[in-house]
């Protein structure tokens, strides 16, 4: 067998964990090797080698190395409770920054709790414990679960298709994770448990500084905007899979849907509210992340605005580009569209002040073909009834509008910031959930494979944490566009796409990644959507034109 890692090949007669084969290079590592991949698989370091193998290291620099050590981290948040406060019910919630908000639905966060976990934790890590990956049959896996009386992984069983139900092992606590854990715990030394609210916050690392914690302090707007969904959620009984499937079985379904789309049009009736009674707000500004619903939000405002007695006028940033010549560039010398400077923030500014200022403005229209603006005659006047509305990844970004006074604008974040979870230890990411709705759209109108979205998904959030998440918290409003059901409905196009990515490919493992937590989630109909739903704008048949 050869096993080739990087420029080095290694022949070897008989099988051999990928930890033994490689113990020098993972302990000379710069940055705590979290897992590797194995023929462009995640594999445990504990994977054994049977057969010819390419490897590459997945340290905690990667943004998949750091996915493994915080599903890790909570593994060893959850043991610790186990052993200290058994009765605890802990429930890992959603994710601010970089930490983890959670709380123990019966029992008060103290500073005695969050010090003793916390000691507890530091010890798991010291004593540098084995995390075992147990098989069991269906047969042993229904024994286990009826002899324990656990919930935690109880969601393999639910899936009669699923012939492999697994456990991880430290000691004698198990759980199970929707993805791969660290093999063993002295790995996590780098964590901090901080009480916040009526819970408390883990931190951790970010793949960007994983040396150290992240102290950068926590998005309060945000965490109100995931609080209301999410206790919303659990008064629906619905913030699980488990409950999700059950609520699917027990025909329930289209009363979670129809209460959920009230909930998205009662939130943008107030935001709308909100924008008339700042009577001096006259520009609507707009942004999120890619696959937020930025547009069926901007057209389903525009009603709401109407009902309040202003009318919505739209202007594209995408008509102000600088010429090409003078576009930004990155750092492989290719032209940066994303960049703030490569908008021509001048002209825009000036044709901003004067269309508020009640003046007509020759409005440009940009020819990306040969790189440059074009004026055709388009005329814009802004009425005294008239707003402003722009959407684009910069909107939240004072520089974009910086001639205009604050108290004239109104800053809308949106994004798709899913409450709904695995279980009460597995929460499913929001960026999972955007890359789910941009499959769907990427293929239903632009004709592209799974494959063509994961290669360019990497470099689309790269730009978001750039453009658009430092300057979430300056909006004015948060508007939250995710259903708890969406997955159920997206998977039915989702699923076959990222099963056609062959393991010759490096997004084959992403792709198994995203399939696995996929298949536990029940199907919903799509006739169940209705046609002015958010989600239409990925599925396609709504009632707006994108």
């Amino acid at each position: 067998m050869i096993i080739t890692c990087k420029d080095k090949k290694i022949e070897i007669e008989k099988p051999v964990m990928v930890k033994d084969l490689f113990a020098e290079e993972i302990a000379n590592s710069k940055y705590n090797v979290m897992g590797c991949l194995v023929n462009n698989d995640y594999q445990s370091l504990d994977y054994e080698l049977k057969e010819d193998a390419k490897i590459e290291f997945i340290d905690m620099s990667d943004k998949e190395g750091m996915k493994i050590y915080r599903r890790s981290l909570i593994y060893i948040l959850g043991k610790a409770f186990g052993e200290i406060y058994p009765e605890a019910l802990l429930t890992v919630n959603y994710q601010l920054s970089h930490s983890m908000f959670c709380e123990i639905d019966n029992m008060e966060v103290t500073d005695e709790i969050i010090e003793k976990v916390t000691n507890k934790m530091k010890e798991i890590v010291a004593k540098n414990l084995k995390i075992e990956k147990r098989i069991m049959n269906r047969e042993e896996a229904i024994k286990f679960f009826e002899e324990t009386g656990t919930i935690r992984g109880r969601l393999q069983v639910d899936d009669p298709e699923n012939k492999e139900i697994i456990m991880y092992y430290c000691e004698d606590y198990y759980n199970y994770f929707y993805g791969l854990l660290a093999s063993n715990t002295g790995c996590l030394n780098l964590f901090e448990l901080q009480k916040y609210d009526d819970g408390f916050l883990i931190k951790y690392p970010s793949s960007k500084t994983p040396e150290e914690v992240d102290k950068k302090i926590e998005n309060k707007k945000l965490a109100f905007c995931l609080n209301e969904y999410d206790d919303l959620h659990k008064i629906l009984k619905v913030d699980t899979v488990h409950k999700l499937n059950r609520a699917v079985d027990e025909e329930k379904i289209k009363d979670i849907i129809m209460i959920d789309e009230a909930l998205h049009e009662k939130k943008i009736a107030l935001i709308a509210d909100e924008i008339a009674k700042r009577k001096n707000a006259k520009m609507i500004l707009i942004a999120g992340p890619s696959s937020s619903g930025k547009t069926t939000f901007a057209q389903r405002l525009g009603i709401q605005l109407k009902i309040n007695g202003l009318k919505p006028v739209t202007i594209s940033v995408d008509n102000y580009f600088v010429e090409r010549e003078d576009t930004p560039r990155d750092e492989n010398g290719n032209y940066n569209f994303e960049d703030i400077e490569a908008i021509d923030l001048k002209l825009f500014n000036d044709h901003l002040t004067k269309l508020l200022n009640g003046e007509e403005v020759e409005m440009p229209e940009f020819d990306f073909k040969v790189g440059t603006k074009r004026y055709n005659g388009k005329k814009l006047k802004l009425a005294k009834d008239e707003v402003l509305v722009i959407e684009g990844i910069h909107c939240l970004n004072d520089k974009l509008t910086s001639s205009i006074s604050k108290d004239e604008k109104f800053k809308i974040y949106i994004s798709d910031l899913t409450v709904l979870n695995m279980d009460y230890y597995n929460r499913i990411s929001s960026t999972d959930n955007r890359l789910i709705r941009r499959i769907v759209r990427d293929y239903q109108f632009r004709g592209y494979s799974a494959l063509h979205t994961l290669k360019s998904w990497k470099s689309v959030n790269d730009g978001e944490e750039k453009n658009i998440f430092p300057f979430q918290e300056t909006a004015d409003a948060m508007f939250n566009t995710s259903l708890i059901y969406e997955l159920g409905v997206l998977r039915i196009i989702a699923l076959p796409l990222l099963e056609e990515i062959k393991n010759d490919e490096p997004e084959y493992a992403e792709a198994r990644r995203v399939i696995n937590f996929l298949k536990y989630i029940k199907e919903i109909p799509a006739k169940y959507v209705p046609t002015n739903s958010l989600l239409k704008e990925f599925m396609g048949g709504g009632d707006f034109k994108y």
